[in-house]
């Protein structure tokens, strides 16, 4: 409101200056045209640092507001919705195994958590209702949140021309009340459970080989993953990186572009053979194997 009310008293000021300058000076009009005689500097300065501080004081307000949505609440962080654009749909994958297409349940006054990844191009997951836009680039792995504080069903866009059927590219936020929300997951509730605790990410875990060569047991040496999420690594050139959910998607797609230190790059990269939603599931099970990863150990191949 404050910035609608600054912006609204520069724009009529400027115009009404404007316009008495146009119709004051006009050709032909007769008024004193002689060259002002008086130091103007002392009404540029206040004028110009006057303005400036005032959009900056905007600037600092709009930066606290950007960190605040930044910031995910604990009660949010417990589990993340994944979510995947594709020409020209909404894959949406749920903690406890479900997906659906296109429509998202929620539950009222509960921070929700997003992750959200391209598979093809650039998409643009937009809820008007919710405030919220958020890009996705095909490669990278953001995040995302929001807190619906009214049930119903709100429009879902996508709002980056991706391609002829942009347009159909819609779903819908269902935003259910408590009880609602309880009986919608007790709804084929086996069937999610089963997936959750089997854990999909374990199954393309084994289905991909993973366990080949990241078991404990495995002959194979190669980094331990067991408490790796969120952990310091230490790469081949002597960098540190953040174990986090970009670095485990670009580990898993586009190895070996960052060597963990201490190993030969033996392993293939998965890039065009694992898809978008499936990395994301691996994601997920990799931040549930618990205990404290292993320090690297010096290499014995080239």
């Amino acid at each position: 409101a404050h910035l609608l009310i600054a912006s609204t008293v520069m724009i009529v000021t400027l115009t009404a200056l404007t316009l008495t300058f146009l119709v004051r000076y006009r050709r032909r009009a007769v008024v004193n045209r002689a060259p002002v005689r008086i130091a103007t500097w002392k009404i540029e300065t206040a004028w110009t640092v006057g303005t400036t501080m005032v959009f900056l004081m905007f600037f600092l307000q709009g930066a606290a507001i950007y960190i605040d949505m930044r910031q995910v609440p604990a009660a949010a962080g417990a589990g993340a919705i994944n979510v995947v654009g594709r020409q020209w749909m909404w894959d949406i994958r749920y903690p406890n195994g479900r997906r659906e297409f296109n429509t998202m349940h929620v539950c009222v006054n509960r921070p929700v958590r997003l992750l959200l990844s391209s598979e093809d191009v650039i998409h643009s997951f937009f809820v008007p209702a919710f405030r919220l836009k958020q890009d996705l680039v095909p490669g990278k792995v953001v995040d995302a949140w929001f807190e619906p504080t009214l049930t119903g069903s709100y429009p879902l866009f996508c709002a980056q021309y991706c391609g002829t059927a942009h347009s159909a590219m819609i779903g819908q936020v269902i935003v259910l009340s408590p009880a609602a929300y309880a009986a919608w997951l007790a709804d084929d509730r086996r069937e999610a459970t089963e997936a959750a605790l089997g854990g999909t990410g374990r199954q393309l875990f084994l289905k991909y080989g993973c366990n080949v060569c990241h078991s404990p047991e495995s002959a194979v040496r190669a980094p331990a993953l067991a408490g790796l999420y969120g952990q310091s690594v230490q790469l081949r050139d002597g960098t540190f990186v953040n174990a986090d959910d970009q670095y485990l998607h670009d580990a898993i797609l586009h190895n070996p572009q960052e060597l963990v230190a201490g190993y030969a790059p033996v392993m293939p990269s998965f890039g065009g053979v694992i898809a978008e939603p499936e990395v994301l599931e691996l994601i997920a099970y990799l931040k549930t194997l618990a205990g404290p990863a292993s320090t690297p150990a010096p290499a014995t191949g080239p």
